[in-house]
């Protein structure tokens, strides 16, 4: 582990997304060669304390892959679900989780090692920005949010950033822009 966070860290990459924009699934697209999704699950894996499970998505194709993966809790039902299901899984066994999604194709160790360096003692979420805005599927979350975060998904919220009642943030700014930035279609693509 990098970084004076103090507990274990978990790692969580989100693959349950349908991928319209793009027409096909983006945790498979290669990049350089290697699927998106291998990418990011190996820049997470080289900071974090556990093995980082992918959650949600083609779950026998990310077994062919040589990846860890566990059913999204709430498939269909958005990006806080699949935080959930992370922060879950890692209950009891974690103190932070760091998630990402699948599509990052630049997702670095030196990004996510930013989030842990971070982390302080009191509860927070870790979360970089890209050009001012919060890049909420690239954070590291308290593992004790949970309860917060389930409240608001069962209020009805689908999104991280609207589900935090009055959980703390603290952002971090100047990490390497291409870390943090995703692919949503095709054109996203050739960039």
């Amino acid at each position: 582990m990098v970084g004076p966070v103090s507990g274990t860290v978990g790692g969580a990459v989100l693959a349950g997304g349908s991928s319209r924009r793009m027409g096909r699934d983006k945790a498979f697209l290669e990049i350089d060669g290697t699927p998106m999704v291998a990418s990011v699950v190996r820049a997470v894996n080289a900071v974090v304390d556990t093995e980082v499970v992918v959650v949600g998505g083609d779950e026998d194709g990310l077994r062919n892959l040589g990846l860890g993966c566990i059913p999204d809790l709430y498939p269909g039902d958005g990006p806080l679900g699949g935080l959930l299901t992370a922060l879950r899984h890692f209950r009891g066994r974690c103190d932070h989780v760091v998630v990402l999604s699948c599509d990052l194709p630049r997702a670095s160790k030196a990004s996510v090692a930013a989030l842990l360096h971070a982390v302080g003692p009191v509860p927070a979420v870790i979360v970089p920005l890209l050009d001012g805005r919060r890049q909420w599927m690239h954070a590291c979350w308290p593992v004790s949010a949970v309860d917060q975060l389930e409240s608001a998904f069962a209020a009805g919220e689908r999104a991280p950033r609207r589900a935090l009642g009055d959980l703390p943030v603290v952002e971090i700014a100047g990490l390497d822009p291409r870390s943090l930035s995703d692919v949503d279609s095709p054109e996203d693509l050739d960039e």
